[in-house]
C-alpha cells in the first residue's frame, strides 16, 4: 500500500518549477463566443499570414502550470505554422478549475463525450472550423503531460473529428477515474490488458472507424510519467488499427528509438519515439535546420524537434495537394463539424460550484493532510 510520505512526495513532484511560464499570450489571440463552454476553459489561436481557406488545424494542449502562450513559445508551434500555413488552437486551463492549470483528464465529468472540458474543446474546434473554413479532414491534436492525457481523451471521445494525434509524456485513455488510480497509472501500474485498452476507446463513442493516426513521444528517463505508458498507448491503438503487435520498422539511433506500425495498405498509422536519457517534457531542436521553440522547464533541448517531426508524420510539411492526398481517411467518413448552436444545445454552462469533480470527505488527521497535498498538486479542487 502506498505510504503517506510516498503520496505527498509524488504530489510535490507533479508541481512544475514556479514562474517558468508567464501569463503573456505571446503571438496568440483570444477566441471568444465559441459555445456554452461547460468546462470553463479559455481559448487562444494563431492564424499565420500565409493562410488559405481549406487549411489544416492543429489543437495544442499545454501541461500543468503552463499557459497557452508559454507552451507555444517553448514548443515553437506558431513558428512551424508560419512555415506551412496551418491554423492553431490552444485551449487553456483556468485556475478556478485546477490550481496548477492541469487539464482534468482523470475526471469522469471532463473526460467523456458531450461533457466538461472535452466538450469545451470540441466547441472551440467547431468555432475555428466555421470562422476560418478549416478542412474537416485535416484536424489534429497534440499535448504534453496532462495535455497529452487530454489529447488521449479527445482522440477517444471524438475520434471522427481527428485525422491524427500526438501524445507527449502522456497516458492511455480511460485507465484512471480517481486520484489514486491516476497516480498508479503515472507510475506504470494498473494498466489493463491490451484488449481492455482498446475497448475503453471503443466505448467512448459510437465511432467504428477509420481511426486517427497517432504519434507517441516519451523520454526514457521520465520520472514523472513512467515510460511504460508509451507502450500502453501504442497497445491501445494497435488494436484499433488492427496492426500486429510487433512494429513494422524499428529505427535505432544514439539519441532515440523510433518504432512504426503500418496498416494493410502500408501507411504508417502509429509511431513511437523513445528519446534516450530524456526526462519529463517536450523534446526540442532549437538550433537545427528545422529548429523551433525555446528550451526551458519541461521544454527539453534534445536535438530532435518533436513539433517538426509530428508535422511530418501528419503530412503538414508538404504542399496542400500532396497533404490532402497522403491523408487517406475518406472525407465522407469524417463527421462534418457541427454548428456552434447544436453544440450549445447539448450542454448548459457550468458554474464554478458545479465544476467540483473530485471530492473527498473532509476529515481531520492523516486524510486531511492528503487532501491538502492533492489540492497543492492541482489534482483536487
Amino acid at each position: 500500500m502506498r505510504t503517506l510520505s510516498d503520496t505527498i512526495s509524488r504530489l510535490a513532484a507533479l508541481r512544475l518549477a514556479p514562474g517558468h511560464m508567464s501569463d503573456d499570450p505571446g503571438r496568440l489571440s483570444a477566441l471568444t463566443d465559441f459555445g456554452s463552454n461547460p468546462g470553463a476553459l479559455q481559448a487562444r489561436t494563431y492564424i499565420p499570414e500565409k493562410f488559405d481557406a481549406g487549411a489544416a488545424l492543429v489543437v495544442v494542449l499545454h501541461g500543468c502550470t503552463q499557459t497557452a502562450g508559454g507552451y507555444d513559445t517553448g514548443s515553437g508551434w506558431s513558428e512551424v505554422a508560419d512555415r506551412h500555413g496551418f491554423a492553431l488552437l490552444f485551449p487553456e486551463q483556468q485556475r478556478q478549475n485546477n490550481p496548477n492549470l492541469c487539464f482534468n483528464w482523470f475526471s469522469p465529468e471532463d473526460s467523456r463525450r458531450g461533457s466538461g472540458e472535452a466538450l469545451s474543446i470540441r466547441q472551440m474546434i467547431a468555432a475555428m472550423a466555421v470562422r476560418h473554413r478549416i478542412d474537416p479532414t485535416r484536424i489534429f491534436v497534440t499535448g504534453l503531460s496532462a495535455g497529452g492525457a487530454m489529447t488521449a481523451v479527445m482522440l477517444a471521445t471524438y475520434p471522427e473529428l481527428f485525422a491524427g494525434g500526438a501524445i507527449i509524456a502522456g497516458v492511455p485513455y480511460g485507465c484512471a477515474r480517481t486520484i489514486p488510480a491516476a497516480f498508479d497509472l503515472m507510475r506504470g501500474h494498473g494498466v489493463p490488458p491490451e484488449a481492455k485498452l482498446a475497448a475503453l476507446v471503443r466505448g467512448a463513442s459510437d465511432h467504428a472507424g477509420p481511426w486517427p493516426t497517432l504519434s507517441i513521444w516519451h523520454g526514457s528517463a521520465d520520472a514523472t510519467v513512467h515510460p511504460s505508458n508509451a507502450g500502453a498507448i501504442a497497445a491501445q491503438w494497435r488494436a484499433l488499427h488492427d496492426v500486429e503487435a510487433d512494429p513494422s520498422r524499428i529505427e535505432r539511433r544514439d539519441d532515440y528509438v523510433r518504432r512504426t506500425w503500418s496498416d494493410a495498405k502500408g501507411r504508417d498509422v502509429i509511431e513511437e519515439y523513445s528519446i534516450a536519457g530524456m526526462g519529463h517534457g517536450t523534446p526540442l531542436d532549437t538550433a537545427g535546420e528545422d529548429g523551433c521553440g525555446r528550451s526551458g522547464a519541461y521544454m527539453l533541448e534534445t536535438g530532435i524537434s518533436s513539433t517538426h517531426r509530428i508535422c511530418q508524420f501528419w503530412s503538414l510539411t508538404g504542399d496542400a495537394v500532396e497533404r490532402a492526398h497522403e491523408i487517406e481517411t475518406p472525407p465522407a467518413k469524417r463527421a462534418l463539424v457541427p454548428s456552434i448552436a447544436s453544440l450549445q444545445a447539448s450542454s448548459s454552462p457550468r458554474s464554478h460550484e458545479e465544476r467540483v469533480t473530485v471530492r473527498l470527505t473532509v476529515v481531520t488527521g492523516v486524510r486531511k493532510v492528503i487532501e491538502d497535498a492533492l489540492r497543492a498538486a492541482g489534482l483536487m479542487r
